[in-house]
């Protein structure tokens, strides 16, 4: 949809951007990526789309409400010389998830964001890891480290904490990841597993959306799930 520019009807298209409703083809796939992605929301979902006709799918719900604030404190003058690559990439790095080498753009867009100082590069360039830069960290209230021989049982620690302190609304495993940005998704859960374990949380639904809740009281334990 961002790098392959196809319209349905091209005459309608021709029409668009004689009339002027329409600054460039193409823009409109780049802007919703990059709103999608300004407000905390989900990705864009393309994934039902064939080729008789496009469909879109938005999810309005806000994923992370410090990623919001770190935007904010990058300040709207650096935000508006990002391009939708930059967004992409800010996106996936606040996810946790890997930056794939196709388009190259991204790898590209990856160390100018390094440059800019808005993510931050762990270890040599050969076994590098990337995580969004102290802003984020601080303005959550989370404990920013580099350190990768943080131990076991302070990432616990961490997860814990964060848990603590959203025990009313409960915490989303996407909200989890990014306490821990330098461990995958499947290690952020393997160690709410050993939490849940020792009896210091539960977990309400059985999906990526399930909640989970410190353990407070002996009540707290019926409403267990497994992961």
């Amino acid at each position: 949809m961002l790098w392959k520019q196809q319209p349905q009807n091209r005459r309608i298209a021709e029409v668009f951007a004689k009339c002027g409703l329409v600054e460039r083809a193409g823009q409109g796939a780049d802007r919703i990526f990059e709103e999608s992605i300004k407000q905390g929301k989900l990705l864009p979902d393309f994934s039902h789309t064939d080729e008789h006709e496009v469909v879109l799918t938005l999810n309005g719900e806000i994923q992370d409400e410090n990623f919001l604030r770190f935007l904010e404190r990058v300040g709207q003058e650096q935000l508006s010389s990002l391009t939708t690559e930059d967004f992409l990439v800010l996106h996936l790095v606040h996810r946790n998830r890997p930056i794939p080498s196709v388009p190259t753009d991204l790898k590209i867009r990856l160390h100018h964001l390094v440059h800019l100082g808005i993510i931050e590069q762990v270890g040599s360039e050969r076994k590098a890891q990337y995580m969004l830069c102290k802003k984020y960290y601080v303005g959550a209230g989370r404990i920013y480290t580099k350190n990768r021989g943080v131990d076991r049982e302070n990432n616990k620690k961490l997860l814990l904490e964060y848990i603590l302190a959203n025990a009313q609304n409960g915490s989303k495993l996407s909200q989890l990841c990014p306490v821990l940005p330098l461990l995958s998704e499947r290690q952020v859960q393997e160690l709410l597993k050993e939490l849940k374990t020792q009896g210091l949380i539960y977990i309400k639904g059985m999906t990526k959306s399930s909640l989970w809740f410190p353990i407070t009281t002996p009540m707290d334990k019926t409403p267990c799930n497994s992961v």
